[in-house]
């Protein structure tokens, strides 16, 4: 387990080095000048000068790059020209919003894609498993700024149950907290259950079809016990892999969520530099992302191995 454990990190280390290289190559493609696309349409050259000095445009592009990947090496990710600060720290300000948001979404994710692919499998061609899948093919279908906004109108304007908008501080009121999380956590996380409900389905299906899961009923095992113990050990191994993406869908996706709802998230973040041509913070936002996934990766990979071991003995 260890030396596989080594050589999956290994195999890590060069993506990963591909991901800084293209979040760093993205403002040298972008059409036109970078600085003159910051200082806006009425600077002066002094200006459009200045934030080129500033941004290091001046030097050479392999200059430019041993000097990001010497700032990175030291934590450094540049200066948020909008927010005049650090970007690393605009970043971690923000995220204690942005990751209870991802994780709540995924906890609901799990909660209720598994079992409702689960249940679809064991009913399949019944009302139940025609009623999960169209929910599901629903959950796929309808984009998540006009699930946002229909909860707004529903649960924020008629019902007047949860807040429209806004984000609470836990430190501050930990129950306006939570209900702050409603809303966009379940906006989030609906195309993810869908997704999840579909892939447990059909993998479901496939495994209570294999020779062993009928000599486990034909032993006279009790259901819980041939599904539990026998059937979704095997279900786990493809429904992992799409947690793990569902995971850093859900964290990319806050971009939109943030905005609809307003919350001062990493995602609302890298949208407002979007819109500012804030290049270090979109930078960073990319770098952020990118990295989340690549570990993510390692981690879905790790548990290959943990839930199959022929993955660590065949590899």
């Amino acid at each position: 387990m260890l030396r596989y454990a080594v050589r999956r990190i290994a195999a890590s280390v060069p993506v990963l080095l591909l991901v800084t290289l293209i979040s760093f190559s993205m403002m040298h493609l972008v059409p036109g000048d970078p600085a003159a696309a910051i200082a806006g349409a009425g600077a002066t050259n002094a200006e459009i000068e200045a934030i080129r000095l500033q941004l290091g445009l001046d030097k050479p592009f392999l200059v430019q790059l041993a000097t990001w990947y010497g700032g990175l090496l030291q934590g450094d990710l540049g200066r948020s020209i909008l927010l005049n600060r650090p970007v690393w720290q605009a970043i971690v300000e923000r995220l204690p919003i942005t990751l209870p948001l991802a994780l709540f979404a995924l906890l609901l994710t799990l909660l209720i894609g598994i079992p409702a692919g689960i249940i679809a499998a064991l009913r399949a061609n019944t009302w139940i498993d025609q009623a999960v899948t169209g929910l599901a093919m629903l959950g796929v279908s309808v984009p998540s700024f006009w699930l946002a906004l229909m909860l707004i109108v529903l649960f924020g304007v008629h019902l007047e149950w949860l807040p429209t908008g806004g984000f609470v501080p836990f430190s501050e009121n930990p129950v306006a907290w939570a209900r702050s999380m409603v809303l966009p956590s379940i906006s989030l996380a609906l195309l993810q259950i869908g997704l999840l409900a579909r892939i447990t389905r059909g993998t479901m299906l496939e495994v209570l079809r294999q020779d062993y899961v009928r000599t486990a009923r034909a032993k006279g095992l009790p259901g819980w016990m041939v599904i539990g113990k026998h059937a979704l050990k095997n279900v786990m191994v493809p429904v992992v892999t799409v947690i793990g993406i569902s995971f850093g869908l859900l964290l990319s996706g806050s971009i939109v969520i943030e905005t609809v709802y307003g919350m001062p998230g990493i995602g609302r973040l890298i949208a407002n530099a979007i819109f500012g041509r804030d290049y270090p913070v979109i930078q960073g936002g990319l770098l952020l992302t990118g990295t989340v996934l690549v570990l993510l990766n390692l981690v879905v990979d790790l548990l290959y191995a943990v839930i199959d071991p022929r993955v660590r003995y065949g590899s």
